[in-house]
């Protein structure tokens, strides 16, 4: 959750700030917010990709071992024909 603050800026300095924040296509709150992020050194947050695994069975199906001859008989295959 996010905390609300107030800051006062000079009126140039807000003006460049704003032009900076459209430049970057982000508010002028989310610009301020990635300066203050980067000046205390703590990284914007990312996903995880750990959280994929072990998501449940497999089935005994074992993709990534059958993947090339899953694709072998995929483009061995004849197009099929849509209807319209």
């Amino acid at each position: 959750m996010m905390a609300r603050t107030q800051i006062t800026l000079d009126p140039e300095v807000q003006h460049r700030a704003r032009q900076r924040a459209s430049e970057m296509g982000v508010s002028l709150a989310e610009y301020v917010r990635r300066l203050v992020a980067r000046d205390l050194g703590n990284p914007q947050s990312s996903a995880n990709p750990a959280v994929v695994f072990d998501l449940g069975a497999s089935g005994a199906s074992d993709i990534a071992r059958d993947k090339h001859a899953m694709l072998g008989e995929a483009f061995a295959s004849p197009p099929k024909r849509r209807r319209h």
